[in-house]
């Protein structure tokens, strides 16, 4: 008996040094009781959460905060874009919604190649002809009418006010608006509100958003797609020398899609199918570095680094091959996360030196995606939960600015391959599928993600930065579950990035010792840290063990954290 019983407490203790580590309870983020929202501006998050205190749930409270960061956040907040949401209700059941942008009727595979078939500077990025056909006023319907519970005007009369009311400008929005501003002329033909001097405290007021979304409220989608609203948008596109017609605009569907889901110890991750690489590519890094004992190596070390690194560099050079509109393009998505093609491509791997990515197949472009983007969490007192990640793409998206409606457009057509079929170094031809066809959604990077642990909801999460959005959702999942971080050390920790092409691996600029550079360096590995993308802008919640929720709201942007 005392041998079965001194295996047992070895056995337990070998299973909890997972987590040796004591969670710093002072590190921790807001702790409410019942319901949470974390997003990029603390009036998104306001709104969503008023919402929920009114009854709402996590579904009316997506609506809401959606259509409020248009008003609060129009850096990535948008209605003139699009995203994905992952959700999961109470009971247990899951899905996702694909309200990406579409490619016009008119756009054609070559559409931004001069006759040389050389890439047109600026085209796919600035102005009308960047313009993908927005799918947001239509995920916002599409969520509402399948699992909202308050009436619309409930949602979208908080958001009108605030626009009629104006935001208060932050000193980072001040940045940010003063950094674009060149910008703006080169996609515009009249002035726009952005092009005044903005400084920190000044209110900014969208009294023509608040009449789009009035007429919206009124009207419903089909305002948008069908109705005044779209024929004022097509002309002002088209008058800009773009190619969406109403036509465009009427045919646009949202999609319900199987999210991806997959184990990672004692963890069911749920994430975002294509057009969304997320999904995919978290699951390829996740299932790679799972047989090593990350814990043991410690965050941020050496060891860690170079597991991870290495997962990312394999994942992402499939994603540029493989991944892209799955109503247009057959994805081996099975095959690309399961334990024989993955232990398979991990083969290669060795702590001795870097695997070089010019000996990595498949693959053929450097991901390019800008950081643009916006997340928002949400956890509703009834323990339905969403994750929504958002964009126009670039920031203020194509720059063009309807002020007859109050929005900008984004340039979402950037995220096709422009220029498709050129044989990489190993002469594969890749990229194909996410060449640009009429109708079809392009490429992204988005991963909204909900985390279960033994069946019981754990963790909402996702962030901006285009092509570093995967491996900033990786490292605050495993902050969590392998070092024993709160949300919130999770999501302010230093953070590293790596996707194949260019072999770089970029880190937080001042967030890494020189010690752990010179060592990966030694070891072959080229770094990064003077121009590192990785920033992105983390929003997360997570449940407790005592059921309450703390939220992670990233201090690298304005993002806040609001709940009762």
């Amino acid at each position: 008996m005392k041998k079965i019983i001194l295996i047992l407490s070895v056995y337990v203790a070998f299973i909890s040094c997972k987590n040796n580590n004591l969670v710093d309870e002072s590190k921790r983020g807001l702790i409410v009781e019942h319901a949470m929202v974390v997003s990029a501006r603390e009036e998104a998050s306001k709104i969503g959460s008023d919402i929920l205190q009114k009854g709402g749930n996590a579904f009316d409270a997506m609506a809401a905060t959606q259509l409020a960061l248009a008003v609060a956040y129009p850096y990535a907040g948008n209605i003139g874009g699009g995203g994905f949401m992952v959700y999961r209700k109470a009971n247990g059941e899951i899905g996702s919604l694909d309200y990406r942008e579409k490619a016009p009727l008119a756009a054609t595979k070559d559409m931004y190649l001069d006759a040389a078939g050389n890439v047109i500077p600026d085209k796919s990025t600035l102005g009308a002809m960047a313009v993908g056909v927005p799918g947001s006023v239509a995920g916002v319907f599409a969520v509402h009418e399948k699992f909202g519970s308050l009436p619309i005007e409930d949602i979208i009369k908080p958001v009108i006010d605030l626009a009629k009311k104006g935001i208060l400008v932050t000193k980072k929005q001040e940045e940010r608006i003063k950094k674009y501003q060149p910008l703006f002329p080169k996609a515009n033909k009249d002035s726009i509100v952005f092009d005044k001097v903005w400084k920190e405290n000044d209110t900014i007021k969208y009294p023509a958003l608040a009449e789009t979304l009035t007429r919206i409220m009124k009207h419903g989608s089909d305002e948008f797609y069908k109705g005044e609203t779209a024929k004022r948008l097509v002309k002002f596109i088209q008058d800009n020398g773009g190619i969406i017609t109403e036509e465009d605009l009427e045919k646009y569907e949202v999609k319900w899609r199987t999210p991806v889901t997959f184990e990672y110890d004692d963890l069911k991750i749920i994430s975002m199918s294509p057009p969304s690489s997320g999904g995919i590519c978290l699951a390829q890094i996740m299932e790679m570095i799972e047989p090593y004992d990350l814990d043991e190596f410690g965050h941020n070390s050496v060891k860690a680094i170079q597991v991870i690194v290495e997962a990312e560099r394999r994942a992402y050079a499939d994603r540029s091959y493989y991944l892209g509109d799955p109503d247009f393009v057959t994805i081996p998505g099975e095959t690309l996360i399961s334990n024989e093609y993955l232990e398979d491509r991990m083969a290669s791997f060795s702590f001795e030196k870097a695997t070089l990515s010019a000996e990595i197949s498949h693959g053929n472009v450097q991901v390019v995606e800008s950081n643009e983007t916006t997340h928002y969490s949400i956890v509703d007192q009834f323990g339905n939960s969403v994750s929504v990640t958002t964009t126009l793409n670039g920031a203020y998206g194509s720059k063009l600015y309807c002020s007859d409606l109050g929005f900008f457009l984004n340039n979402e057509m950037d995220d096709f391959s422009s220029k498709p079929g050129v044989p990489n170094m190993f002469g594969l031809i890749g990229a194909e599928a996410n060449s640009i066809a009429p109708e079809k959604r392009m490429l992204s990077s988005m991963t909204p993600t909900i985390v279960e642990k033994s069946g019981e909801l754990l963790m909402s999460v996702g962030t901006p930065g285009g092509s570093t959005i995967i491996t900033a959702v990786l490292q605050t999942i495993l902050n969590v579950h392998e070092y024993n971080m709160t949300m919130q050390q999770a999501v302010n920790a230093p953070r590293f990035h790596h996707q194949w092409l260019p072999d770089v691996v970029f880190f937080e600029p001042n967030s890494f010792s020189k010690n752990i550079i010179e060592k990966l360096e030694n070891l072959g590995y080229s770094t990064n840290e003077e121009r590192s993308p990785v920033i992105g802008k983390v929003d997360g919640i997570l449940i407790l063990e005592n059921g309450k929720l703390e939220g992670g709201a990233d201090r690298r942007g304005d993002d806040t954290a609001i709940g009762f």
